[in-house]
């Protein structure tokens, strides 16, 4: 009777889902809140500027990493290192207008949008510029009615209608406009276009931060093609004030002219005499930046070539220039020193039992990784040049924000928002599901759980770059808050007791993962439509 007692006990715990593991709780007690600070605090330090990617603070926080694996025994799965260096360089743009042999100010009177300049650039030199007022070519009202555009620069403005009613209240509609006004002038040879918009004329300090930086590029073989190409028509924004320089040779300015279209219904194109010279060109720069490797080699000789990627990324965003006062320094606290910190927790914790022998049967690679604030640029850079095959890859759980919450749960942190888990794989989402309730029991958050959510966060953080290959994958992400990118990301006010929580959550995912009998089984295509 009472076998028959027992037996029946264990089967209904195992329905429950309580499947704890002795040996998983016991070093998983490692992942806490002290050993979380004592890293935090030093990663999001002022020392370590932000972490920019290429920056001494970035440098800093990598080498900081690396040491970490190091001292607790982790392997360099790289040639016998910890770094995987990320070919990337930043190249800074050279741009010139000269408006009868006057020098216009960069980024004050003009400018060339970084991304749309190639290499090698361009450089046109014309004895007039042909002014076509609105750039519209619609029935009843042609600026380029008897105009030739082919070879010649043309001046237009970016918005607004003859009729002087505004069109500028609605962004998207101008952008559509304008790109419009670009492809005819395109595709009747126009050699360049100046573009006059009246919103630069006080420039916001964020766009004249982005036009003013260099542009970091990992060097794989789409960009550099793409960078290489030669230059397409040159589109250079300009000022109210540097219009009416071009003007002034005609004896008019903009407001007259407007005013002459709007009193009249009619273009007041005309080819203005005054000599132009524009040009803009790229200077490469080698940048230094690496993902941070350390492997666990599995105890299973079967299952130990079978790998579980565990990621965060170390960079954040630097030092925002020309803030006033003196917090400058965008510590990245939470995005994503938590998530990094998470790394270092979980691996220390899996170093343990592997000292005790108590080791996960799969390897397990944890992997700090560079550039995500760049564009995911390392974890696509290891996903492009992976150092174990892609094929051998069971799972990437990824960490992005842990340490803090949102808006939406300020009345109870104890929550986690889950993407990704069931997008590719039904048995990972289960595995994921029941770690957390014989382990943890986090409220797990689905609102962002699609790849329709208008936020696309299942998008923007590197497991996409393993999930794009067809690798499942579970991001886990506490939400923005208003600190989100600002110097207010501080560890002052990191939930430390919840970001060791949320880092246990992967660890007994982990745990269950590298030692359970199979891998988790791809069911759905990249679509989320079911495999045949």
């Amino acid at each position: 009777m009472y076998r028959y007692l027992y037996i029946a006990a264990v089967l209904l715990a195992s329905l429950n889902g309580y499947g704890q593991n002795k040996e998983a709780i016991k070093f998983g007690k490692h992942v806490n809140k002290d050993a979380a600070y004592k890293h935090l605090s030093v990663l999001a330090s002022d020392a370590y500027e932000g972490r920019e990617t290429g920056t001494e603070g970035g440098w800093m926080a990598a080498e900081y990493i690396r040491n970490h694996f190091k001292a607790i025994g982790l392997k360099g799965p790289v040639n016998g290192d910890y770094f995987q260096p990320v070919d990337m360089a930043s190249f800074s743009l050279n741009q010139q207008l000269l408006i009868a042999g006057q020098a216009a100010m960069p980024i004050t009177d003009f400018y060339n949008m970084p991304q749309a300049v190639s290499i090698k650039g361009y450089n046109l030199s014309s004895q007039d510029v042909l002014f076509a007022g609105y750039g519209l070519n619609t029935e009843g009202y042609n600026d380029y009615k008897d105009q030739t555009i082919a070879g010649k620069i043309v001046l237009i403005l970016k918005s607004g209608r003859p009729d002087g009613q505004r069109t500028d209240n609605n962004a998207r509609a101008v952008s559509a406009a304008l790109n419009t006004k670009l492809r005819y002038l395109a595709e009747n040879g126009a050699a360049a276009v100046l573009v006059i918009d009246p919103a630069v004329d006080v420039m916001p300090d964020n766009l004249k931060a982005y036009l003013s930086e260099d542009q970091m590029v990992m060097k794989s073989e789409e960009n550099v093609a793409r960078l290489n190409q030669p230059q397409s028509m040159p589109v250079v924004t300009i000022t109210t004030a540097t219009a009416n320089r071009i003007l002034k040779s005609a004896g008019t300015d903009l407001e007259a002219v407007k005013a002459r279209i709007r009193t009249s219904g009619k273009p007041a194109t005309q080819v203005i005499k005054t000599q132009i010279n524009i040009s803009a060109s790229k200077s490469e720069k080698k940048v230094r930046a690496e993902n941070v490797l350390g492997y666990l080699e599995g105890s299973d000789p079967k299952l130990k070539d079978e790998v579980l990627v565990i990621t965060a990324h170390y960079d954040h965003i630097g030092i925002t220039p020309g803030v006033k006062g003196d917090d400058k320094i965008n510590n990245g606290a939470d995005d994503d020193g938590s998530g990094t910190t998470g790394v270092l927790l979980i691996a220390d914790a899996f170093m343990k039992a592997k000292k005790a022998g108590k080791g996960p049967k799969r390897s397990i690679l944890f992997m700090t990784v560079t550039g995500e604030e760049k564009g995911l640029l390392g974890s696509e850079w290891y996903s492009d040049h992976p150092i174990f095959p892609l094929a051998n890859t069971v799972t990437n759980l990824n960490i992005d924000m842990i340490g803090r919450g949102d808006a939406d749960h300020a009345g109870d942190n104890n929550f986690v928002y889950i993407i990704g888990s069931d997008m590719l794989s039904t048995e990972l989402d289960r595995i994921g599901k029941k770690a957390n309730k014989d382990y943890v029991n986090i409220n797990l958050d689905e609102r962002y759980n699609n790849r329709t959510d208008p936020n696309r966060f299942y998008y923007r953080s590197d497991h996409y770059n393993f999930a794009k290959h067809g690798i499942p994958v579970i991001f886990y992400f506490n939400g923005v808050h208003d600190d989100y990118h600002q110097p207010g990301d501080e560890v002052s006010k990191i939930d430390f007791p919840m970001l060791a929580k949320r880092a246990q959550l992967v660890y007994f995912t982990a745990w269950e993962l590298a030692n359970g009998a199979k891998r988790p089984a791809v069911d759905k295509n990249e679509d989320g439509t079911p495999k045949q």
